[in-house]
């Protein structure tokens, strides 16, 4: 089963700096290179503009080193967000709707108003083409800004600020695609989509090693190059048809003993085998996110960086710049355009659509991450690049994604400091309930409306079973409708995210409430024979629920439990709230319960 959402939010936390900030840090030394060396040498222009080719046989491509750049190498770091975006739409956000509206909407709205704002300035004169440079957020920039000024006690933030980047980013491709494109070359289109019907066979038949899809990439980025398009769409579209899924049992266990038979036999040949099974039972989505993370964070950026980010800043070059409606339409659609964009969008949602409320993601945070999307740098300076072919006109965009840049990171330091005094976030965290009661979301024994309320936040382990579940079976014995309550998952490892996830395709057939009782009562491991054997004692569908067990399709209702209790910093045991109002799981907490039920009474 995957791994536990817990587990993966433990790891991520303790990597945290290193897997955010660097790359922010990477970023910004390569833009502050390309700055100084562009000023102090004319080798800069020199050395980007020089022209290198490829000759093998009926293929000839000769591009200026920038160009290798700009489509060689970004075709590798739009790949990169392809598999994010793929994975998003299977496994993630953007698999529940519910979940997805607020940062979608958002990500609409800062897209929108910034390139409004942008054509407001530029209106009637050649530049306003540009728009699509404010279109865009950095998320390299953008988790490092969050992580140094951002709230600690908001973990929402993050999966916001990553889910609005993404549609942020299917947007700029759309735009680079449809937008920047002034050349059609209808053969090369076809042997690319030849290319693109080959990865989907590989996939279709379950080849798993990364070889094939390499090789028949690499053509679909030749053809796309020839065909006019940007070259960085072949990334994104070869991405979106890499297979991806939660690792399945089977392939688990064959790992298991492959790796159980190297323990006996430690030879080459085992160590092999064990080397392969373990390969092949990690989806190749997330193997090759593993793979090109580092390259794309450290390498394939901060070089993308340093060949685009030189802009002239002598006397006459700032003059311009100053004076520039390029200029100023960029600062005004990142900087203003992104934060009223993004903020008011949301407030919209979250006043229309009640339900899209999620603790920690309240006014004042989301206007910080709309701040911090005024970062718009990678994916700006290639549409810079792409709208303007007049020098002095990019170098003005290229300042003005340089001067927003400044500001957006100081607007969203502001923003968050602000929002932490006027609206701080709850401290301590987990004394009181962050998310009401929601009718349609929450899974409810009882009447929503009783007058007594106990959320619990639980994992399905020994604890759980032997003594919270049946201090709640007593309260719901002796105070029947009077007291409704509502199971809220927080895992902490695999066994328990398995019993999450049977619990969840339990819920998809309308019978939660006797798979946790079944659970509640079973022992032993929640093998595919117990899972099986659990799905006819409640008179679930077998078949699909063992499907969306496997499959992980609970998976993002899950996760969305386990930030809540990581936001309030509550502990793996069951944490019980009356009310509204935590309280300790005791051999004294059916009295209080009782208590509270008199003097609501």
């Amino acid at each position: 089963m995957p791994l536990s959402a817990s587990l993966r939010r433990r790891i991520e936390i303790s990597k945290r700096f290193h897997g955010e900030t660097l790359p922010a840090v990477a970023l910004l030394i390569a833009t502050v290179a390309a700055v100084v060396w562009a000023n102090l040498s004319a080798s800069y222009d020199g050395l980007w503009h020089t022209e290198l080719g490829i000759l093998a046989g009926p293929l000839h491509l000769a591009l200026p080193l920038v160009e290798w750049v700009n489509e060689g190498l970004m075709a590798v770091f739009f790949f990169a967000i392809g598999l994010e975006v793929r994975r998003e739409f299977a496994v993630g956000e953007l698999r529940d709707r519910e979940q997805a509206m607020l940062p979608v909407v958002a990500a609409v709205g800062g897209l929108v108003l910034p390139a409004l704002l942008y054509m407001l300035v530029n209106w009637g004169t050649g530049a306003v083409t540009g728009w699509g440079v404010v279109i865009s957020t950095d998320t390299a920039f953008a988790l490092g800004v969050l992580a140094l000024v951002g709230p600690k006690n908001a973990p929402r933030l993050r999966i916001f600020i990553l889910t609005l980047a993404v549609v942020d980013d299917i947007a700029a491709l759309l735009v680079i695609a449809g937008v920047y494109t002034n050349r059609l070359d209808l053969l090369a289109l076809a042997v690319a989509a030849v290319a693109l019907a080959g990865i989907w066979l590989l996939r279709h038949y379950r080849v798993w090693r990364v070889t094939p899809y390499l090789v028949v990439g690499v053509v679909a980025w030749v053809a796309v190059l020839e065909s006019g398009i940007h070259a960085t769409l072949a990334g994104v579209l070869v991405a979106l048809l890499i297979p991806v899924y939660p690792p399945r049992d089977r392939d688990v266990a064959g790992a298991t003993a492959f790796a159980h038979l190297y323990q006996q036999a430690p030879e080459a040949r085992s160590a092999r085998y064990a080397r392969m099974s373990l390969a092949h039972a990690v989806p190749l989505n997330q193997r090759l996110s593993d793979l090109l993370a580092p390259y794309v964070n450290y390498v394939v950026v901060p070089v993308f960086a340093l060949a685009n980010a030189g802009v002239s800043l002598s006397g006459a070059g700032i003059r311009g710049s100053v004076t520039s409606t390029i200029t100023w339409g960029v600062v005004l659609g990142l900087v203003v355009g992104k934060l009223i964009g993004i903020a008011g969008a949301a407030q919209l949602v979250m006043y229309f659509v009640p339900a899209a409320r999620a603790p920690g993601l309240d006014f004042p945070r989301i206007a910080g991450v709309g701040a911090v999307s005024g970062i718009g740098f990678t994916i700006s300076l290639l549409v810079a690049d792409l709208a303007f072919a007049d020098r002095v006109a990019k170098d003005d965009a290229r300042t003005g994604v340089l001067l927003a840049s400044l500001l957006a990171f100081s607007l969203a330091w502001l923003v968050f400091r602000l929002g932490e005094r006027l609206k701080p976030l709850p401290t301590p965290a987990g004394v009181t309930l962050q998310r009401p009661i929601q009718r349609g979301r929450d899974h409810i024994r009882g009447h929503a409306a009783a007058a007594t309320a106990i959320v619990v936040y639980a994992a399905m382990d020994d604890t759980y079973r032997k003594r919270t579940a049946v201090l709640l079976a007593d309260v719901r014995r002796r105070m029947g409708d009077a007291v409704c309550v509502v199971f809220r998952h927080h895992t902490y490892d695999d066994d328990t995210a398995t019993a999450a996830l049977a619990l969840e395709a339990a819920a998809d057939q309308r019978r939660f409430w006797p798979m946790h009782d079944a659970l509640v009562a079973h022992r032993g491991d929640l093998d595919e024979a117990a899972l099986t054997d659990l799905a006819e004692r409640t008179e679930v569908d077998a078949r699909r629920f063992l499907h969306d067990v496997t499959a992980g399709v609970g998976l993002a209702r899950i996760e969305d439990d386990d930030i809540d209790a990581a936001a309030a910093g509550l502990p793996d045991t069951p944490v019980l709230y009356l009310n509204g109002s935590r309280f300790e799981d005791t051999p004294n907490s059916l009295n209080v319960i009782w208590e509270a039920r008199a003097q609501r009474s």
